[in-house]
């Protein structure tokens, strides 16, 4: 499954990076490197708050919100200065380790922190419209298959990305990889590179 390469890919994969890029300031191979860090971390930790059924059913609901309408005007969503969405977005899903998630990306990526937070507030609402627009289409009738939509969009090498490892450990992702880093842009593999393209 690979829902998230299917519905951004292209132009719209293209309109994504600049869209943030400009927005966070940043150049588009930094846009880029945070993404590829960024979608599995939160991926992951959506996957994981979906695994129960009231954490399903909490994001079920969150989905009604955010159903996919942002990818058919990203151009006008990305240049809003507004991002109090996806500020909202990231708290609900990384809680008090958003900031420590922020801080591990920049110090993989070499982005800063401030600009990492700015990339990210406008990738999650993208991703959250990318799977409400799954979830909306039939593609699951029951809170149980929201799980199984994230899922498919990890792949099988869930475990690739060391911060996400720590957050499910219960750990700081800073910590984990101050000193050493990790293979980086590993945990999507095949399907950041169908996603965003080459670098």
């Amino acid at each position: 499954m690979m829902e998230l390469s299917e519905l951004l890919q292209g132009d719209m994969a293209q309109q994504v990076v600049n869209g943030i890029s400009k927005h966070a300031g940043t150049s588009a191979k930094d846009t880029h490197s945070v993404i590829n860090e960024a979608l599995p971390v939160l991926t992951g930790m959506l996957h994981k708050n979906a695994s129960s059924e009231d954490g399903a059913k909490s994001l079920q609901n969150a989905l009604q919100k955010h159903d996919g309408s942002v990818l058919d005007n990203i151009d006008g969503f990305l240049g809003m200065d507004d991002d109090s969405d996806g500020n909202g977005i990231l708290s609900h899903i990384l809680g008090s380790d958003q900031s420590n998630v922020a801080g591990a990306i920049s110090k993989k990526t070499g982005v800063s922190s401030s600009a990492v937070q700015n990339i990210l507030a406008k990738l999650a609402p993208v991703l959250m419209g990318t799977l409400g627009k799954k979830a909306n289409s039939g593609a699951t009738n029951s809170v149980g298959g929201l799980s199984d939509i994230l899922g498919g969009m990890l792949g099988s090498n869930g475990g690739g990305s060391d911060i996400l490892s720590s957050l499910l450990k219960g750990g700081n992702p800073l910590e984990s990889i101050l000193g050493g880093g990790g293979k980086k842009g590993g945990f999507l593999g095949g399907l950041l590179g169908g996603l965003f393209g080459k670098k």
